[in-house]
């Protein structure tokens, strides 16, 4: 079992209780591998009706992108509903479009039920560096409208000021039903919910074979009437079948030293950004006023040899007042990219389902789908059935070569955002 990263969540992180791995023979009415927020969700839903849960962690409760993203309640897909519309149709357009903020709705009924704390506040600013930028967040805020979502508000470069002390970005988009959140408290909450209502959560149990409804351990195995393979970036060839459909893509966070009344100073609305760029950055602040900063991007999952290095100019680049900062934590995580950006479930055969590849809108993404696979479990395959039929496309080259296709692709739009093209 591989302890949590160097982060500052993981050094942050609220008690968690202890819990043994697998071992020896187990049943289950379903079983979940991942204990990240899909596995959880998933696991939440179907105790919360009644259903003997189980879930199998590799590591421990929120060890992969649950625990170490940039907390960030963000509304919608990667993939915008104008795409979805061209892709697929108009028609699961308007389905997706009705359901794009009911994971933001999800994650505060739960932090409420169950008291969970996990510094949850309110507001998202989008943040726009050119005209086209704007152009592109007017064009957003019109579609979200025609499918009936008006909680977009259109900022001038002097209204930004009030959110954002920087002098860098020309306007904004202001999404009030947004906000952000301890991603691996949230996470450890959720398990000791799950806990709570009669189910186990193993750690240290990593899937080594999947066997229809049986799932296999170094030390034990599962046997279940249904499984759920929520494993994501960090499921690996462990299951062959979704090797293949989704990229480990890595992002790296900062964190810097307490600024104390500076921080109210840099963020005065106390609420996340995160800017318009392909290669995007975003940040906000702790509950003990720090500020986290993230951005960047390698394909294929890699770790770029210093974290610091590579976000510190970025920072001081939005935040000049805070060139010289000391920068406390620093780390890395992978995220599932899809090469639609759309994320994907489905069945891999009777009683087994997946869920997987929300490409960097995760947060959000994956409460839903927890939610919906509940429903489908339980009988109620509407909503799981559409996103199910929604076809997928492999990367070129399978993941070696898509890794090199997606970085030629990177460098290009990173190109247009430094030329603000």
């Amino acid at each position: 079992m591989t302890p949590y990263p160097p982060s500052y969540y993981a050094a942050s992180a609220n008690p968690a209780r202890p819990r043994p791995p697998l071992e020896g023979e187990a049943v289950a009415d379903i079983g979940i591998v991942g204990a990240g927020y899909s596995g959880l969700s998933t696991a939440l839903h179907l105790a919360e009706r009644g259903y003997e849960v189980a879930v199998m962690e590799a590591n421990e409760v929120g060890w992969g992108a649950s625990g170490r993203n940039g907390g960030q309640i963000v509304n919608g897909l990667n993939a915008g509903l104008d795409k979805i519309a061209r892709n697929y149709g108009e028609e699961r357009a308007a389905f997706v479009g009705g359901l794009v903020q009911e994971g933001g709705r999800i994650i505060r009924r739960i932090v409420k039920d169950y008291g969970i704390p996990c510094d949850l506040k309110d507001g998202n600013l989008f943040t726009a560096y050119t005209a086209k930028h704007m152009a592109e967040f007017e064009a957003k805020q019109a579609l979200w409208r025609s499918y009936g979502m008006d909680d977009h508000e259109m900022l001038d470069a002097e209204a930004v000021k009030t959110h954002v002390a920087s002098d860098v970005y020309a306007g904004g988009m202001f999404d009030r039903t947004g906000g952000h959140l301890h991603p691996l408290n949230l996470a450890l909450g959720e398990a000791e919910a799950i806990e709570d209502l009669g189910g186990r959560i193993y750690e240290g149990s990593a899937l080594t074979r999947q066997e229809g409804t049986v799932l296999h351990t170094a030390t034990g195995s599962l046997r279940c009437k249904h499984v759920v393979l929520c494993g994501n970036a960090y499921l690996g060839d462990t299951v062959p079948a979704l090797t293949n459909r989704v990229m480990p893509v890595s992002t790296q966070m900062v964190t810097t030293e307490p600024l104390g009344e500076q921080a109210d100073a840099l963020l005065p609305t106390d609420i996340c950004v995160e800017d318009a760029r392909y290669i995007l950055d975003y940040f906000r602040l702790s509950a003990d006023k720090r500020l986290i900063f993230g951005g960047g991007t390698v394909y294929g999952g890699a770790d770029p040899a210093d974290v610091r290095a590579k976000l510190l100019p970025n920072l001081e680049k939005v935040f000049p007042q805070l060139k010289g900062v000391a920068l406390d934590y620093a780390w890395s995580g992978n995220f599932a990219l899809s090469f639609s950006r759309v994320p994907q479930m489905g069945r891999l055969e009777d009683g087994v389902y997946f869920a997987h590849g929300y490409s960097g809108h995760g947060v959000t993404g994956s409460h839903l789908f927890g939610r919906i696979l509940a429903d489908a479990i339980h009988g109620d395959v509407s909503q799981f059935d559409v996103f199910a039929g929604m076809r997928w496309l492999p990367f070129p080259g399978g993941r070696t070569f898509g890794a090199q296709y997606s970085t030629m692709g990177s460098w290009w739009y990173g190109l247009r955002d430094r030329l603000g093209v």
